[in-house]
């Protein structure tokens, strides 16, 4: 459900709502507020408020870390990628030649990645993880045939950009933990349970206003951890500069 962050907000704001609204009917026809504990109630709706603050703020900023971090790897990726593409002309002319291919067919397939397309690529189209393959046989075989330092540094920038990729996936599988979003949860439910049972003389549309930003709030957290669902996400912008950079003369 959280990848999808349309289904987070309306979710967060239901339930709240009708948390909002079951303290309401509690206050009302169950167990009424007296007025000595009305001091005290004040106080706990007070603290409950403040921790979901701050757990959304700590969740926030959990979002934009990691964000950040699928960002720095999609940099890193292109410039892996663009850097064995220039080492290639260390590699004799037949591998340096096929190498630059793949890597033409590799850098378009990371776009449609980060685009969340991948499902898009044609069945006769080969597979990332064949491509993948052939790059590390191509180098492998030029430093088996002329084992040379220079040689080597092709080799060590295939490695790079193999291992960026592993970094890229292990980033995109770095989301927030369901234990912090059923944390959020549940405070979100009995802060506005608490709001709805504390006797008020303001409009009813007030239990409506914290679910509503709550939940704006869900959503943009929700919006911000999903890899690819949602409006925000990482766009390949690096990536599809050295794709354009490496089209054949």
């Amino acid at each position: 459900m959280i990848d999808n962050p349309f289904i987070v907000i309306f979710v967060a704001l239901a339930l709240q709502w009708g948390a909002a609204y079951a303290g309401d009917v509690l206050r009302k026809r169950v167990r009424p507020i007296e007025t000595k504990e009305r001091q005290d109630l004040d106080i706990v709706l007070t603290a409950a408020l403040t921790l979901f603050a701050l757990i959304i703020g700590f969740s926030f900023s959990m979002a934009v870390t990691r964000y950040d971090q699928r960002k720095n790897y999609e940099e890193a990726e292109a410039n892996a990628i663009g850097t064995e593409y220039l080492r290639a002309d260390l590699l004799p002319a037949d591998d340096a030649t096929k190498v630059r291919a793949l890597l033409r067919t590799y850098i378009n397939q990371r776009i449609q990645f980060y685009r969340g397309n991948e499902r898009q690529i044609s069945d006769t189209a080969p597979k990332p993880e064949q491509v993948q393959a052939e790059l590390w046989s191509a180098v492998a075989h030029a430093a088996a045939t002329q084992p040379t330092p220079v040689v080597a540094l092709a080799v060590a920038g295939m490695n790079d950009v193999l291992n960026a990729q592993g970094y890229t996936l292990a980033a995109w599988l770095n989301r927030i933990p369901m234990a912090a979003w059923a944390l959020m949860g549940l405070i979100a439910i009995f802060s506005n349970l608490l709001l709805g049972y504390r006797e008020r003389s303001s409009t009813k549309l007030a239990p409506l206003v914290l679910p509503v930003m709550a939940s704006i709030a869900f959503f943009l957290i929700a919006d911000i951890d999903s890899p690819n669902g949602g409006a925000i996400h990482v766009a390949p912008h690096n990536l599809t500069l050295t794709a354009q950079s490496m089209k054949a003369p």
